[in-house]
Formats: C-alpha cells, sequence, structure tokens
C-alpha cells in the first residue's frame, strides 16, 4: 500500500501546507481453470469507512544576530517557532465479492478491494515564544568616565573615589575595589543613562610606593670583638606589602680591630622603595650593660591623680612571684591586668595566672587578661583566642582581652609584612567576638604611629614609660612605667591609668 504523501514546506515564521489525495487500488485474485457448467452467486458490495487522525508538530528555529562593535560586547537576539500540523484522514473501503460454485464441487473466489484516502481536516496550530535578547549596549560617545590610573596597595577605595571625572549617575558607586596586590586590575562601572543601563570597564594599576618602614635603626649596634657581624641582628624593619626586603649596606666593619665603624644602611622592597640612614657600628671587646631606669613609687601616681576621672592598676605576671593583693589593693590598686600565657610556637600558661585571677577577685579589683604572642599565621591567633575563651571559663571580665604581640627589634626574621600582623589583630578580635568577648591592641607610642594601622578604631592600650605622654591617637589605658614600687610586691611593676570618660568597648 502506498502511504500518504504530505508535503511540507516550512519557512521562517509560517508553514506552507500541500494535501495530496491518491487513491490505491489493491487487486488480489486465487484463480484456478473453471469447470463446465458453473452457477455464479454475486455477494453485493459492501463499504467499510475508518477515520484516522495524524498529528505532527514541527519545530522551526529563525535566528538574527545583529554584531554592533562596542567596548565590551555585542548584542545578540533570538526567537523560535513551534507549529502543530493536525491531519484528519478518512478511508472509505469498497470490498466486491463474486463467488462462483459449481454442486460437485470447486470454488473460486475473486475479490476486489478499492481503497481510498482523502486528506479532509488539516489544523495548524502555530506558537512562537518571545524572544530573549542579552545585549550589552554601546557607550553613547557623549557618555564620560574617566578614573584614576593607579592605586596605592592596600588603600580603601571605592569605586567612586576610583572615579575623577564623570557625567552621568554611578549605578553603585560604594562597591570597594580591590587593592589586595599590585598590578593590573579592572572593574566594571554600571550606570543608566536615557533609561538604558550600559557597563564600561575601567583598568588601573594596583602599585607600592611605601618605603620600608625602620622599627630599629641601631639602638644597640655594639659587636663583639672577632665576632661574626652581622646587622640584622642590630637593626629592624617591616614594609607594608614586601615580606622579605633587602638589606644592604655600604661601608666597613672590621671586627677584627676595636671601633666605631659608620656605614649606611639600605632596605629595599620589591617595588624599588628604599629607606636608608647612618649608623655607627661599634666594635668592643666587651659589651657595655644596660643601666636600670630610676624606680618611681606608686604613691606618686596616687598623688598627682587624685581627684581625677582616672583609675590606677598594674599589669602583673612570673615576674613578680610574690603579690600581696589585699595591700595592694589598701595601697590604691583598683585593677590588674594580667598576662595568661605566652606563645613562642607552643601555647604556655603564665606560672601565676590562676593564683593572680582568683586572688585579684577576692580582693575587690577588677581584671583583665593579655596574652605575649609572636605567632605568625592564622590558625595559631585563633587558637590563642579560643584557647584564652576556655580558660576564662567563658566567664566575663572587666577589660577587653589585650593583644600583645611585640618582638619589632627584629621582625624581618617572622617573613611577615605590615599588613600581615595588622591583620593578625583583627583575626584576634573576630575569634574573640564569638565567645562574647572583644579585645584591644597593646603598643608602644612608636609602633602605634609607624606600624599598626587599627583601621577598625579598636580600642588601644598605650605603652609610653614618660611622665606626660604626647601621643595624639586615641587610647583608653596608658602604661606609664615599668619600673615602679608598689607596697606589696617585691619587684618593679608596671604602672596603668585608665581614662573613664574614654570607652574601654568599641
Amino acid at each position: 500500500m502506498k502511504n500518504l504523501i504530505l508535503n511540507l514546506v516550512v519557512a521562517t515564521g509560517c508553514v506552507l501546507l500541500v494535501g495530496c489525495g491518491t487513491t490505491v487500488h489493491t487487486d488480489s485474485a486465487v484463480t484456478q481453470k473453471p469447470p463446465e457448467n458453473i452457477e455464479e452467486i454475486v455477494i453485493p458490495p459492501t463499504e467499510t469507512q475508518t477515520t484516522e487522525t495524524q498529528t505532527t508538530t514541527l519545530t522551526s528555529s529563525a535566528e538574527t544576530a545583529d554584531s554592533s562593535a562596542t567596548e565590551t560586547s555585542d548584542s545578540t537576539s533570538s526567537s523560535s517557532t513551534n507549529t502543530t500540523i493536525t491531519t484528519t484522514v478518512t478511508k472509505t473501503t469498497t470490498t466486491t465479492a463474486k463467488v462462483t460454485t459449481k454442486a460437485t464441487t470447486k470454488a473460486t473466489t475473486k475479490a476486489t478491494t478499492k481503497t481510498t484516502a482523502v486528506v479532509t481536516t488539516t489544523t495548524v496550530t502555530t506558537t512562537t515564544a518571545l524572544p530573549v535578547t542579552t545585549s550589552v549596549n554601546p557607550i553613547p560617545p557623549e557618555i564620560i568616565i574617566n578614573n584614576v590610573p593607579t592605586v596605592e596597595v592596600y588603600s580603601d577605595i571605592t569605586i567612586g573615589n576610583l572615579i575623577t571625572e564623570s557625567n552621568i549617575m554611578i549605578e553603585e558607586p560604594n562597591i570597594s575595589v580591590d587593592t589586595s596586590y599590585i598590578g593590573d586590575k579592572s572593574v566594571d562601572v554600571k550606570f543608566w543613562y536615557n533609561g538604558i543601563e550600559y557597563t564600561k570597564q575601567l583598568k588601573f594599576k594596583v602599585v607600592d610606593t611605601t618605603a620600608p618602614v625602620i622599627l630599629n635603626n641601631g639602638w644597640s649596634p655594639y659587636v663583639q670583638l672577632y665576632s661574626q657581624f652581622d646587622l640584622s641582628s642590630l637593626i629592624g624593619y617591616a614594609d607594608n606589602y614586601d615580606r622579605k626586603p633587602i638589606l644592604t649596606y655600604e661601608g666597613y666593619v672590621d671586627t677584627n680591630y676595636e671601633g666605631t665603624y659608620p656605614i649606611t644602611v639600605y632596605v629595599t622592597d620589591s617595588s624599588g622603595n628604599v629607606a636608608s640612614w647612618g649608623m655607627n657600628v661599634y666594635v668592643m671587646s666587651s659589651l657595655p650593660e644596660s643601666t636600670p631606669n630610676p624606680t618611681v613609687p606608686f604613691d606618686y601616681y596616687v598623688q598627682k591623680y587624685a581627684g581625677q576621672n582616672v583609675r590606677l592598676g598594674l599589669d602583673i605576671s612570673e615576674w613578680q612571684p610574690y603579690i600581696d593583693f589585699p595591700t595592694i589593693k589598701q595601697a590604691g590598686v583598683d585593677f590588674v591586668i594580667m598576662r595568661m600565657g605566652c606563645y613562642y610556637g607552643s601555647i604556655r600558661t603564665d606560672d601565676y595566672y590562676y593564683r593572680n585571677m582568683q586572688e585579684a577577685q577576692e580582693n575587690g579589683l577588677d581584671v583583665g587578661v593579655y596574652i605575649y604572642t609572636t605567632a605568625t599565621t592564622e590558625a595559631e591567633i585563633r587558637e590563642q583566642a579560643r584557647w584564652m575563651a576556655e580558660t576564662l571559663n567563658y566567664q566575663p571580665i572587666y577589660f577587653p582581652i589585650a593583644f600583645d604581640w611585640e618582638d619589632f627589634d627584629h621582625f624581618q626574621k617572622y617573613g611577615m609584612s605590615i599588613h600581615d600582623l595588622n591583620y593578625l589583630f583583627d583575626v584576634f578580635y573576630d575569634e574573640l567576638s564569638k565567645y562574647g568577648y572583644t579585645a584591644m591592641l597593646y603598643s608602644s607610642r612608636n609602633f602605634l604611629y609607624n606600624f599598626w594601622e587599627n583601621k577598625n578604631n579598636r580600642t588601644v592600650w598605650l605603652a609610653h614609660f614618660i611622665d606626660e605622654t604626647d601621643y595624639t591617637g586615641e587610647y583608653a589605658i596608658w602604661q606609664t612605667t615599668a619600673d615602679c614600687i608598689v607596697p606589696g610586691i617585691d619587684r618593679i611593676v608596671d604602672v596603668d591609668i585608665e581614662y573613664l570618660d574614654r570607652p574601654l568597648y568599641k
């Protein structure tokens, strides 16, 4: 049987349908030579009608692409069409049968079947999807957006700060720009103009123009006769970005002979920034001994600050193995900040921490704690913060927990940048906050000026051993001396002044 032939011509957006009805004749006969004297019986023809429905779905896709040369991208638009064709076919079958018989016997049957196929109904349903358009429009020539060509590494800058000139409104000017490493960078800036959103890519370079910082320019430049001269052991330096700036010097030092040797020292970072200074190196057969500082009686501070809006306290550790807490309380001490422990590769609890904590609280003194640390990694700092919270049994104390990192005399041996250590203090603060504590930064005036950034304005515990400090930054506590004689303590001790009109917690 030949099938219905349906020719479909599909063009973009329309369907042309051509139907052709075909009559198919099928003859089937079984024939023998008829015997003589036959009798014919003719059976009236019969018709049978059947209806079939055929459904065909055609999908035609048409794409149009418009390419526009812009600063950033092209525009593309596409659409698709689904076409459903329903065809109803009626088949009419006519059957005529003629049977010839003879009384004796054989029968020959001849049947003729005629099938007519007619296409009676065609339904075309067309569904067109809405076009999906992704477009970055070419920026009109009248738009002006100019930006600075260079930005300092680690600087806090937003897209709005980056742009120096524009005649449109930026969509999100307060988004921060990444300045965490030096090199070529770019940032996408979005803005609206005449109801259309545009994106412009701004290119700039992050640079390091800051010279290394000298933390110790040779405070004790003494060298033993006949020893190996090691300049790095006499000085301390750091760079804001470079973890290993290069140390060189000009001059000559001969440790085989005593004498004074003037040299010029250079510290150069990876961007070529240089810090330099002159110093004398003293080669000696016997090195000078340090001279103890004059001591100050605690009563001096009691009288000096009487009636002022301050309180007096001490910071203590195992360096003061004997403390009579009732006596120091009677002498005018209002609080103690005690060393909980120290870290040199591992945490060690101060030998007298538990005794100091118990007796201080029993005698009505407000308490605080600190850790002396030389940690250089985030993991170490978080471990120490968790250890301090656990050691405190998660109980509240009066003062923020103090972060004491102060080995700056030879800072370069730790392989850190200034940025690295500032980040570690923020990590310490963050980890303690998980346990309900806050942190404060302990440091000397020199390093508060030259090293610590304290961008988040954390509480500061200032160390400046002088009768009147000239430090102009914010601080809540001032460690004014390390050489005080206090009744009830058998060794010299640090004295601290808490300013009650300055917030301890920020």
